[in-house]
């Protein structure tokens, strides 16, 4: 299975983080991003994390994230400096995918960003999801994930939109065709 998700915000101790997830502290939500994962996510599972996945402490969030199961897929966020890719580059399940990747799913391709970008028109009503370009990104933090709809095919994965938890490319397209 496909899952998606991004800005575990991994040892990022500033409760306008945590604290909007409903976490009293940065060691709490810590530990809630591994057991929800884990509880969810197989060995064999594909995850795709769109970016920023620790702040300040390396060494405490490369071992938050070596924790998590699954075939890890990184795409780069602003808070993945060049130290942290060279130590994410050195984790077990992981590959370093870049700043954007193409993902073909069935007849759909979805553009994996950790920005919100504009990958064609706004969808129209009728037109076949085959025929559009869907982007699935992060980083505004926002709990809803058609924040940017009004723009164009944009969902957003960040774990503050699902409640602390990666979401299956499956519910994705489920909730993007109810949403048109």
């Amino acid at each position: 299975m496909i899952y998606v998700t991004s800005d575990l915000h991994f040892c990022h101790d500033r409760e306008f983080l945590y604290g909007p997830r409903g976490f009293a502290s940065c060691a709490e939500m810590n530990e809630a991003i591994v057991k929800n994962w884990n509880a969810l996510i197989k060995w064999d599972d594909e995850v795709y994390v769109l970016g920023d996945l620790m702040l300040k402490d390396d060494r405490l969030g490369i071992y938050y994230w070596n924790q998590l199961v699954g075939k890890k897929h990184i795409i780069l966020g602003n808070h993945d400096t060049d130290t942290r890719i060279e130590l994410y580059k050195q984790c077990h399940d992981t590959v370093v995918e870049g700043h954007a990747m193409r993902l073909k799913y069935g007849n759909n391709t979805i553009m994996l960003s950790h920005y919100p970008m504009l990958v064609g028109d706004k969808h129209e009503e009728g037109k076949s999801l085959k025929n559009c370009v869907i982007n699935l990104c992060g980083h505004v933090h926002t709990k809803d994930k058609f924040y940017n709809w009004d723009k164009g095919l944009i969902y957003h994965v960040e774990l503050d939109a699902h409640e602390n938890k990666p979401v299956s490319i499956e519910q994705i397209m489920d909730d993007i065709r109810k949403k048109i």
